[in-house]
């Protein structure tokens, strides 16, 4: 890719910058291999059988304080992590890293999921590690605002720091693209990028190594997805490597589902749905909040690579992005419908400001005024 900035290269060299894969991709996108219409499924979408999602019992009861006791003794043991996906650029955001803005009580998005962990871990009288997924756009930042804050009161231990992968995006023709500025684009290429970039980061062996056996997910923004005892002792009882949570769909959701797709029920993205097909036939769709056994994500899984058109300078820009819930394609997978209002909702995404100001009593009614 002679026409990229060397320097520009170097730099992002750090956050796993490809090179080989980059001419791939700029090749495929020339060819017409990646593209929009090449994004979509080759087979009939249809609904799931609807025994295989399943939800929360009742607080109070006794499968809930079941499911809450097996939780709770794995975090005792040291069992559980939490890794923070936060890499986004947010540009509903105003373009700022969003994990460092204040939620409620000037504590951030970060903030609040490490006061979190630690509050699980000390009702278990155990240990939560806490890693954080960053970007070559959110890495810097984030690592000054820890520092800041005396790590939010964690142990240094406690938290670890990781990146995603970095590419670069191109032309509709498959050239490099450039802002005005003559400088390249760098971008996330999705958080599919989660299962690789934290095995290669030591991180996830690091954690088995010492007695880790859980690692729950969860979007930077979700401020309903908190590490739960609940859910943790759901993932473990059904035995599967991965548990994918799932909020009731209201009118004007949008999103990826689950669906039965060449005979196996999985996860699959609204980028990736035929024109014209009808998503009503699933009332659930997918929150990107997932549980994983530990050792299901050493071995490597090959997922898609999809085509994206993103505004930059007031162009189209080409992306190649993959996705985490496609993992649901070659991991055992227990699908778990969750509240989405309420004391126990998890789903509570803060996509813009405002969002923090219409969804205040919502945020309130989940933390406590």
């Amino acid at each position: 890719m002679s026409a990229s900035d060397p320097k520009s290269l170097e730099s992002l060299s750090r956050y796993g910058h490809n090179q080989e894969l980059q001419e791939e991709w700029q090749q495929k996108v020339k060819d017409g291999t990646f593209s929009e219409s090449n994004n979509l499924v080759t087979g009939e979408l249809s609904a799931p059988p609807a025994d295989r999602i399943h939800e929360l019992p009742e607080p109070g009861t006794n499968e809930w304080q079941e499911l809450h006791d097996l939780g709770t003794q794995a975090i005792k043991n040291g069992e559980l992590a939490v890794c923070v996906l936060n890499g986004g650029m947010a540009t509903r955001f105003g373009g700022v890293v969003k994990g460092v803005v204040p939620v409620r009580n000037d504590r951030s998005f970060l903030g609040m999921a490490i006061d979190n962990a630690r509050e699980i871990a000390k009702a278990a009288n155990g240990r939560i590690p806490v890693y954080l997924m960053n970007s070559f756009a959110t890495d810097a930042a984030t690592k000054e605002h820890f520092a800041a804050n005396d790590n939010f009161g964690a142990k240094p231990s406690d938290v670890e720091h990781f990146t995603q992968f970095v590419a670069l995006r191109m032309t509709q023709s498959g050239e490099v693209f450039r802002l005005d500025n003559g400088e390249t684009s760098p971008y996330g290429p999705g958080h599919g990028d989660f299962a690789a970039a934290i095995r290669e980061s030591g991180c996830l062996q690091r954690f088995i190594d010492g007695g880790g056996k859980y690692v729950f997910v969860r979007n930077v923004d979700n401020l309903g997805a908190l590490a739960s005892p609940i859910v943790l002792g759901h993932h473990i009882k059904s035995g599967q490597q991965m548990t994918t949570e799932l909020a009731p769909k209201w009118q004007g959701d949008a999103g990826g589902a689950p669906y039965t797709y060449n005979g196996h029920m999985q996860l699959v993205e609204q980028l990736r749905y035929p024109q014209g097909f009808d998503s009503s036939i699933v009332d659930v769709f997918n929150c990107n909040t997932i549980t994983f056994t530990a050792v299901a994500l050493a071995t490597p899984v090959e997922l898609g690579r999809y085509y994206v058109e993103k505004k930059a300078d007031g162009r189209t820009a080409v992306q190649i992005e993959h996705l985490i819930g496609e993992l649901t394609a070659h991991l055992p997978t227990n699908y778990l419908k969750i509240p989405r209002e309420g004391p126990q909702s998890r789903f509570l995404p803060i996509k813009t400001p405002d969002d923090l100001i219409t969804m205040k009593a919502a945020i309130e009614t989940i933390y406590g005024s």
